[in-house]
C-alpha cells in the first residue's frame, strides 16, 4: 500500500478499545529485522498527533498503537509506516502466519539457488586460475569459462540476492541505509564488472564470489527466520488451550454449542466433568472441584460451589456447573496470560546485541571507504576501471560475514553441545542472556518437585481397602491411589460427591474415601496434602500425599549459589508444601500463592532492581514470567506453552542441566568476544589493503570467506570442556 492509498483510506473498523476506554490498533508490519528497525518504527508511530504510545514484537511483527483519546487515525499510522519503508496492513494472526511462511518459503528458494549457483559456477571458474588437466588454459578457452560462469552465476546471483535487494530499495526509498545496501552494492558491482572483465577478455571474472557471499549470507537469515517462528508460537499455544466451542444454555434451558469467540459476557454456559472451563465465569449452579494446576501451579484441586469465580483454563473434575460468563474470550484470564507472554517477548527483541551496535557503524564506514578508494584511484590516475575493481573489493572484503558469523556459530556448537547433554536451546540469544544472570528463580510444583503426588508411607492392608473406590473416582489422589493397589475391583452403587470425595459400597459396607469433614473426621493439616478413608461406624484411615524433590535439587541449587548466584522460589501453592520444598533445597527465599500475574510482576520488579533473571518453570501459570525474564528454562514434561515460552528445555529427571546450561553459556560469551575481536581485527587490516590494491574482488571473496571460516574454527572450540 503506498502513502497515497493509505492517506485516502477509512480504517476505523480496525481500532479497537482498551478497559480505559481509549483507542488501541494492531498492525502487521513487514520488513523489520533489528532494533534499530524496532527503534525508528516505535520512535515515528509515537512522535505522531493524537497517538499515546507505540510497541513493535519484532517475533511475530505485529505492532500495537494506543491513542490518548477513544478515536484514533490508523490510516496515517499506515501512512507514516509505509514512508518509513515498512508495509503495514491490519494485524489479522491468519495473515501474520501466512505471511510467515510465505517469507520461509521464499528464503529457502533462495538459498537452495544460491547452492546450486556456488557449486556449479566454482565448476567453471576454478579452472581459471588453477588451470585445466594440469595445463593452463589458452584465451579462446579462458573466455568460454568465464561465459559459462556468468551464465550460472549471474542469474543465481540476481535470484538469491531478491531479499537483500528489496530490503535495500525500501531502505533507499525511505532515504536510509541499511546493511542490505552496501551487500547489494557490493554484489551488483561484482556482476558488472564481471561481465566487463568476460566482455574486454579480462584477467579474472568473480561472478563465484557473487554467488558465494549471498549463499553465506542466507544460511543467517534463513536461521534468524527460524528462530523467530519458534518464539512467536507460545502466546498461540496459550490460546489454543482454551475449548474452540461453548455449551450456551438458552431461555428454555437447551443447551447449543457455540464457538468461544461468540460467547458474550452474561451468556448461561454448561460444564460438564472432564471440561476445561471455556471462559472466565461465576458459578450459578452446582458443585465441582477444579484442577487449577495449569493456571496456579497448585496441585490440591479446589472445591468450589455455588458464587465462585472459575478462570478459563481449569479443569472441572467432577460436578456439573453453570456457569454465568464474566467476559469474553480475548478478555480471559488465559488471554491475560497470552498478553504477558507476547509483551515479553516483545522485551527480549529489545536486547540491542553487540553485533547490532557495530553494524550500525558498518554501512556508512564501508560506503564512505569504497567511495573515497574509488575517488582517490581515479585521480592518481588509476582509470576508472581499476578504480572501481578497487572500491568493490573493499565492499566485498569488509563484508560482515565474519562479524554475522561471530555469535551463530558459538551459538550453534554450544546448541550442540548442551543437546547432547539433554538441554534444547529454543532461543537466538538464549546463550548470551543465560551467561548475565545472576539471580534464579524456580517454581516448585514440576521443577524443584517432580510433579507428580506420591503416597507417603502407604500401609498396604489401607491401600487394599480403599482401592475399590478410588479405582471408580476421577480424584487425582484417588488416581494415585489406585495405581499404588493395582488392578481390582471396584465398588458398587458409587456416589462422588463434587469437592467432597466418593462412596460406596465394599463388599456389602458403606465406605468413604476423600476429605477430612466427608468422611466425618477432623484435617490434621500440615505440609502433605491427605486423603482419608473409612467404614460407616469404623476407624478412618488418613493417606498422605506429597509431591518428591527431584533428587540433585539440593546438589543444583548449592552448585549456583558456589557460582555467586542468589536463588528463589515463586509459587502458586500453598505456604507449607513451598516452605517444605524450599527448605529441602536449601533454599532460604520463597513466596507462594502467587496468580501468574504476581509472577511476572515478581520478575519484573527483580528486573527493576537491576537483577537478571533466570526463570525455572513449567506450568501455564509459569508461562508470562518465563517471557518477562532475561532468560527461561522449562523442564521436557512441561506444557507445551511454557516450553515455547522458555528460551532452553532440558530433559530428563534430574535438575543438574540447569547449572550445566549456565557454565556453557559463559564458555559460549566468551568465545562470542573472542570472535568479535578477530572479526574486528580482520575489518582494520583488510579494509586498509583493499583500498591499497593488494587484493581483487577474488581475493576479496576468498579473505572475506577465510574469516568466517576462522570464527567457526574458534566457534568449534565449544566442543571441549570449559
Amino acid at each position: 500500500m503506498t502513502y497515497e492509498a493509505a492517506a485516502g483510506a477509512d480504517f476505523s473498523a480496525f481500532l479497537g478499545r482498551g478497559t480505559d476506554g481509549k483507542a488501541s490498533l494492531d498492525l502487521l508490519v513487514r520488513g523489520a529485522r533489528c532494533a534499530g528497525c524496532l527503534a525508528k518504527i516505535e520512535a515515528a508511530v509515537a512522535g505522531l498527533p493524537g497517538v499515546e504510545g507505540a510497541r513493535l514484537n519484532l517475533t511475530s511483527g505485529k505492532l500495537t498503537v494506543g491513542f490518548r483519546t477513544a478515536s484514533g487515525d490508523p490510516a496515517a499510522v499506515i501512512a507514516a509506516l509505509d514512508k518509513l519503508g515498512y508495509p503495514a496492513t491490519p494485524y489479522d494472526p491468519g495473515q501474520a502466519q501466512v505471511a510467515h511462511d510465505k517469507e520461509g518459503r521464499r528464503l529457502i528458494l533462495a538459498l537452495a539457488v544460491a547452492a546450486f549457483g556456488a557449486m556449479n559456477t566454482m565448476m567453471f571458474s576454478v579452472p581459471l586460475w588453477a588451470g585445466l588437466f594440469g595445463q593452463e588454459l589458452g584465451p579462446a578457452t579462458k573466455q568460454v569459462m568465464m561465459w559459462f560462469s556468468g551464465a550460472v552465476g549471474a542469474p543465481s546471483a540476481i535470484y538469491a540476492g531478491l531479499p537483500f535487494f528489496q530490503s535495500a530499495w525500501r531502505s533507499l526509498k525511505a532515504r536510509r541505509a541499511n546493511m542490505d545496501v552496501p551487500i547489494s552494492i557490493g554484489v551488483l558491482l561484482t556482476l558488472v564488472i564481471s561481465f566487463s572483465e568476460t566482455v574486454l577478455n579480462g584477467r579474472d571474472a568473480y561472478f563465484d564470489a557473487a554467488v558465494s557471499l549471498l549463499f553465506l549470507l542466507l544460511i543467517g537469515r534463513w536461521l534468524d527466520h527460524q528462530l523467530r517462528a519458534r518464539a512467536r508460537s507460545a502466546a498461540g499455544d496459550l490460546l489454543a488451550m482454551q475449548a474452540p466451542a461453548a455449551a450456551v444454555l438458552d431461555r428454555d434451558g437447551q443447551a447449543h454449542m457455540k464457538p468461544l469467540a461468540e460467547v458474550q459476557p452474561g451468556d448461561l454456559v454448561l460444564v460438564r466433568a472432564g471440561e476445561r472451563i471455556p471462559v472466565d465465569g461465576r458459578i450459578e449452579a452446582g458443585m465441582s472441584e477444579l484442577d487449577n494446576a495449569l493456571l496456579t501451579g497448585e496441585t490440591a484441586p479446589v472445591a468450589v460451589a455455588q458464587g465462585a469465580v472459575c478462570r478459563a483454563g481449569s479443569m472441572n473434575l467432577s460436578g456439573v456447573l453453570r456457569l454465568r460468563a464474566l467476559a469474553r474470550s480475548e478478555d480471559s484470564a488465559l488471554a491475560a496470560i497470552a498478553r504477558l507472554v507476547e509483551i515479553g517477548a516483545q522485551s527480549k527483541s529489545r536486547y540491542v546485541q553487540l553485533a547490532d551496535k557495530a553494524a550500525a557503524i558498518y554501512v556508512p564506514v564501508v560506503h564512505t571507504a569504497a567511495a573515497l578508494t574509488f575517488a582517490g584511484g581515479w585521480l592518481v590516475g588509476l582509470g576508472p576501471r581499476e578504480a572501481l575493481i578497487r572500491a568493490v573489493a573493499v565492499l566485498i572484503i569488509t563484508c560482515p560475514c565474519a562479524l554475522g558469523l561471530a555469535v551463530p556459530a558459538v551459538q550453534i556448537m554450544a546448541s550442540s553441545r548442551l543437546f547432547r547433554r539433554g538441554v534444547l536451546v529454543k532461543s537466538g540469544a538464549a546463550l548470551e542472556r543465560l551467561s548475565e544472570i545472576d539471580h534464579v528463580v524456580f517454581d516448585k510444583t514440576g521443577v524443584l518437585t517432580e510433579g507428580r503426588p506420591r503416597l507417603i508411607d502407604p500401609a498396604p492392608a489401607a491401600v487394599t481397602l480403599a482401592a475399590p473406590l478410588a479405582r471408580a473416582s476421577r480424584h487425582p489422589l484417588a488416581r494415585t491411589l489406585a495405581e499404588e493397589a493395582g488392578e481390582g475391583p471396584l465398588a458398587s452403587q458409587v456416589t462422588e460427591h463434587a469437592g467432597q470425595g466418593v462412596e460406596g459400597l465394599i463388599d456389602g459396607r458403606r465406605a468413604r474415601l476423600g476429605r477430612a469433614s466427608f468422611v466425618g473426621v477432623e484435617s490434621r493439616g500440615g505440609s502433605e496434602t491427605e486423603l482419608w478413608f473409612g467404614f460407616d461406624g469404623d476407624t478412618k484411615v488418613r493417606f498422605r500425599f506429597s509431591d518428591r524433590l527431584r533428587q540433585d535439587a539440593a546438589e543444583t541449587v548449592a552448585a549456583l549459589k558456589a557460582r555467586g548466584l542468589t536463588v528463589e522460589v515463586l509459587s502458586g501453592d500453598v505456604a507449607g508444601p513451598v516452605a517444605a520444598a524450599a527448605e529441602a533445597a536449601g533454599i532460604d527465599a520463597w513466596r507462594a500463592g502467587l496468580t501468574p500475574q504476581q509472577k511476572a510482576a515478581a520478575v519484573d520488579a527483580l528486573a527493576a532492581d537491576g537483577r537478571r533473571v533466570l526463570m525455572v518453570g513449567d506450568g501455564l501459570n509459569d508461562a508470562a514470567a518465563l517471557a518477562k525474564a532475561h532468560a527461561a528454562m522449562a523442564p521436557g514434561t512441561a506444557l507445551e506453552a511454557s516450553q515455547n515460552a522458555a528460551d532452553l528445555v532440558f530433559s530428563g529427571e534430574g535438575l543438574s542441566s540447569v547449572a550445566a546450561a549456565y557454565d556453557v553459556s559463559r564458555v559460549a560469551r566468551r568465545r562470542a568476544m573472542e570472535n568479535f575481536g578477530f572479526a574486528a581485527l580482520y575489518n582494520l587490516v583488510a579494509g586498509p589493503a583493499a583500498m591499497l590494491g593488494l587484493v581483487n574482488p577474488f581475493v576479496a571473496a576468498l579473505a572475506m570467506s577465510g574469516s568466517s571460516l576462522a570464527v567457526t574454527l574458534n566457534a568449534l572450540r565449544m566442543g571441549r570442556k570449559p
